[in-house]
């Protein structure tokens, strides 16, 4: 990679959002997403050097798309809305993943099933619904159980 590009890479990181979503503008030429800065920095980088190299092949483009597609994700990887209502699908575990996780000095052990989830023999739809069963109130059953940072950044518990 030529120097010069080299130097613009590493200069993003010292730009500052305004910037950085100018530069987006300018370099792929649509209204930057409201993704966080690393996001950001990241695809401008990508971009950088896909102008200096060249892009992915048209046969690796159409295969990552079908991949996406298959996935039901939109071309950034996001999610898309599984209704008209705008609410997204949720991942779950795949079946037979345990998810364990010590409340009070107890270990509890959750076990993904087709369609929900088994705990202590009884089948719930829900993480959230164990987890009021564990605690006796109500929690995000996915962030109880580590599936879900609620905003942290990882390694921050």
């Amino acid at each position: 990679m030529s120097q010069s590009a080299l130097v613009q890479i590493a200069a993003l990181e010292h730009l500052s959002m305004a910037d950085l979503q100018a530069r987006w503008r300018e370099l792929i030429g649509t209204q930057p997403p409201r993704y966080n800065r690393c996001f950001l920095i990241r695809r401008l980088a990508y971009r950088m050097q896909e102008l200096v190299y060249g892009g992915l092949s048209l046969a690796a483009r159409a295969g990552m798309e079908q991949l996406l597609a298959q996935a039901g994700c939109d071309e950034l990887g996001s999610l898309r809305p599984a209704d008209q209502t705008g609410r997204r699908r949720r991942e779950s575990p795949v079946a037979g993943t345990r998810l364990i996780r010590e409340w009070n000095g107890r270990p509890h052990e959750v076990t993904a099933v087709e369609g929900g989830f088994a705990y202590q023999g009884r089948r719930y739809r829900s993480l959230t619904a164990i987890t009021e069963v564990i605690t006796g109130t109500h929690w995000n059953g996915p962030s109880f159980f580590g599936l879900r940072s609620n905003g942290r950044k990882e390694g921050a518990r």
